[in-house]
């Protein structure tokens, strides 16, 4: 290892703001979802009902209160924009004599448009509901799906600063032409891919060590697994970082890259977590991912829901496997320059 060398590259994260950035934004974002920890993120998953200002009677009112929240416009063309709005999910009830007529704009969710069908009704059946003796359970906040939902996408983002870094450094260099003074370096292409792997996986693993420790709250046998995890998964996105740097030709390729690989690393372990069963073969095939493993891991740990056995195993197969592929097609690209230069 040319310790120089390393502490040249080191010295350059100083002038990348995107890199500084990268590190920055996992634990910024951490420390809001920590300053937001007591606030209940359920609450989101409410219906919305829109209605106009002394249209439905009282009674109404209140029930629609009950089940969601109720926001009284002035106009009906307030009301109706309120509806076709996608972000708000309104569901319009105007006053239908007794009971209630709904409307909606029907581009809304699935649970939004079921809600809005039945609500109706549920409604007229309302007198039903006083022959039933009904208990609501509060759900605890180390229950809230959507907070450790956030943390892990807040971790696994965190991750993928060593790829970020990794690839634009190394495209950087090509087009200032700095890899060419590296090529008569006394610097080989193990020592400069080792060294390109190890500056990149220090900003990820510690970026994600930061936030874990600004998210999560473990106990102590907790921390081992974490830590093995954050490793793993780190060393993987900076070997990431190498490839997508070996296959850009300039700046621009290599960002709309990152960007790709981002989107594949975050969205689909979220579907597959909250879609497929965990005893599946679907479920086990998700594992071909590196980032699933990671994604259940945390998911793991925050809900201390079972052991990290597996997700440590796939993600060592995963390290060893990329690790291969990396050195077996770094020495191809050698022996083809070589034999052009032979045939030269």
């Amino acid at each position: 290892m040319n310790w120089n060398a390393l502490k040249y590259q080191l010295k350059a994260i100083r002038r990348d703001k995107l890199c500084i950035l990268t590190f920055l934004l996992p634990i910024a974002a951490g420390l809001a979802l920590n300053l937001l920890s007591d606030l209940n993120l359920t609450s989101a998953a409410e219906p919305a009902f829109g209605i106009l200002q002394n249209d439905l009677a009282p009674e109404a009112v209140l029930w629609l209160q009950v089940h969601g929240s109720v926001t009284a416009y002035d106009t009906m063309e307030d009301l109706e924009s309120a509806v076709r709005e996608p972000s708000t999910q309104t569901i319009g009830v105007l006053s239908d004599g007794p009971g209630l007529q709904v409307f909606r704009s029907g581009d809304e969710l699935t649970r939004t448009a079921v809600t809005a069908d039945l609500l109706p009704q549920l409604y007229a059946d309302r007198s039903l509901m006083s022959r039933y003796e009904i208990t609501l359970l509060p759900s605890g906040s180390d229950n809230n799906i959507m907070k450790h939902l956030l943390i892990v996408i807040t971790m696994v983002t965190a991750m993928f600063m060593g790829c970020t870094f990794n690839a634009m450094n190394i495209i950087s260099e090509k087009e200032d032409g700095i890899l060419c003074i590296n090529e008569i370096l006394p610097l080989t292409k193990s020592q400069y891919a080792l060294q390109k792997i190890l500056v990149g996986f220090i900003g990820g693993a510690l970026s994600t060590a930061a936030t874990s420790l600004i998210c999560m709250r473990l106990s102590a046998p907790q921390i081992a697994p974490l830590l093995l995890l954050i490793i793993l998964s780190a060393f993987i996105a900076a070997l990431t970082g190498l490839f997508i740097a070996r296959f850009s030709k300039n700046l621009m390729a290599g960002i709309v890259y990152i960007k790709i690989i981002m989107i594949l690393f975050l969205a689909p372990p979220v579907l597959f977590y909250l879609l497929l069963p965990a005893d599946g073969l679907p479920h086990a095939l998700t594992y071909l991912l590196p980032s699933s493993a990671t994604f259940y891991g945390l998911m793991k740990l925050l809900t201390g829901s079972g052991s990290l056995g597996k997700e440590l195993a796939v993600l060592a197969v995963h390290c060893a496997v990329w690790f291969l592929l990396y050195v077996c097609m770094s020495a191809g690209f050698r022996n083809v320059r070589a034999c052009c230069r032979h045939q030269h």
